[in-house]
């Protein structure tokens, strides 16, 4: 779907929002403190009052801002009150400006999303006209990124394995002019990725490697790396049901990449721009890989499987090492990686990894501004020794449990070494229930916050 405001010509009923303790003002300069009470309303957040004039119809509409307490418990509230309203044109009057006024338009359109490729659903029929001075180019380009990503994370993987990923990543590429290499199957082998040959041969869809190009040369290299698991089974460690029912997701790593490619190409940031996305299936057959195998990465390392479900390391890891080869000035690492991660902060935030301080401040900023949640975990080298093995060089899944998220961080890092600055997000994708502008399911995390920090760090 395309998102969209309404037309600047369209006339709008208009929106006053309204914190708790601003109501009473409000509703006497608008004369309509008797309606606020013969309605009960109470400006509580999200929630909406709409105001007739004399011919039945809406004259204008309150919505409820609550307080600064109630509004932290969230985010993108406006998107509450969006969906609840009526079909017409809406604008925003009064009660918000800045930042959390460009953030209430931006829920607005977010909140408009709807996965609809199986099943007809009813649209939002509430309008935006863009009050003045808001970019609505800059939130139409962040919000087709995120729907990019929602829809690519929610559909099933009969129709998203490697060749439909593929496809989605070919198409982004030629929407803005990019260059791309596709190495698939036994080629892997011949150019030197086997760990991603290795967790991929199993399947009926031969593994690959994408990889697009965008930007001129001599322009600051940034380079995104996306986790491509179309499916994960878990391998011949095989997943119990409970823990693969939403494996489909495992391809949110690659998902949010594109999604962020295509708000960077969109707004012609001066990078040079590498996308990295090793596709493949995580599938049990005859040829699966096997736990205590030993496969030599890319890099030349020896890595001991203790696991075959930690199979998303694997093949970041041969990835990372190409992204590496190129010295980018900034090298981004997206996947749904540990469930290590989630435990220690849910569903909603993901933690990302970094060893420059400054680049980790300006991330944490911008994950502030953008409503983009994100949190610093640390690249705690006293735990290198988890993934040390006695026969290998590394442990793909170290025992004991303990530090999960951060021994793969560490492990992802063992191949990045000529990168100026390096950071890892170990992302959720998926939203377990729905949420203002969220809708259960597929979920764009880090995006819009990377975007900024690279469009600030490349002005």
């Amino acid at each position: 779907m395309i998102p969209a405001f309404a037309k600047k010509s369209e006339t709008a009923i208009p929106i006053y929002v309204v914190e708790s303790d601003n109501l009473k003002s409000i509703s006497i300069d608008l004369n309509i403190a008797d309606w606020v009470i013969t309605n009960q309303f109470q400006a509580a957040l999200g929630k909406i009052l709409i105001i007739p004039n004399d011919k039945g119809s809406i004259s204008s509409v309150l919505v409820g801002w609550g307080s600064e307490a109630t509004r932290s418990r969230g985010r993108f509230h406006m998107g509450a009150a969006a969906a609840q309203l009526p079909m017409g044109t809406y604008e925003i009057i009064s009660g918000l400006s800045g930042k959390d006024l460009e953030n209430a338009h931006l829920a607005w359109i977010l909140s408009s999303y709807c996965f609809d490729r199986y099943k007809i659903k009813p649209m939002q029929s509430a309008k935006l006209k863009a009050s003045k001075g808001i970019n609505t180019k800059r939130i139409l380009i962040e919000v087709e990124g995120d729907f990019l990503t929602r829809d690519l994370v929610n559909t099933p993987t009969n129709d998203m394995g490697p060749d439909a990923l593929e496809k989605a990543f070919c198409d982004l590429a030629k929407k803005h002019n990019a260059n791309t290499n596709i190495i698939k199957g036994d080629n892997l082998l011949n150019q030197n990725f086997p760990m991603i040959h290795a967790v991929g041969r199993a399947s009926d869809q031969e593994p690959r490697l994408l990889d697009m190009q965008w930007g001129e040369n001599n322009n600051p290299k940034v380079t995104l790396v996306g986790k491509g698991v179309c499916f994960d089974t878990g391998g011949l460690n095989i997943k119990p049901t409970a823990s693969m029912s939403l494996m489909k997701k495992d391809m949110g790593g690659s998902a949010t990449v594109l999604g962020l490619a295509h708000m960077i190409m969109s707004l012609n940031l001066k990078i040079n721009l590498r996308v990295i996305i090793p596709a493949v299936e995580n599938s049990i057959s005859s040829n699966s890989f096997r736990p205590q195998d030993i496969l030599i990465s890319r890099k030349g390392m020896s890595v001991e499987i203790n696991h075959t479900d930690a199979e998303g390391r694997l093949i970041l890891a041969d990835a990372l090492s190409l992204a590496d080869e190129d010295k980018p000035d900034l090298l981004i690492c997206n996947a749904t990686l540990t469930g290590a991660a989630r435990v220690a902060l849910g569903p909603d935030m993901p933690p990302y990894f970094t060893d420059d301080d400054q680049l980790a401040n300006q991330i944490q900023n911008a994950s502030i501004e953008n409503v983009d949640p994100l949190w610093r975990m640390p690249f705690w080298s006293p735990y290198e020794s988890f993934i040390e093995p006695e026969v290998a060089d590394l442990d793909n899944a170290p025992k004991g449990g303990f530090a999960g998220a951060i021994t793969a961080a560490l492990f992802l890092r063992r191949f990045v070494e000529k990168a100026k600055y390096f950071v890892h997000f170990d992302l959720f994708a998926w939203a377990p229930v729905a949420k203002p502008s969220q809708s259960q399911g597929g979920a764009c995390q880090s995006a819009r916050a990377m975007l900024s920090v690279i469009e600030k760090r490349y002005e």
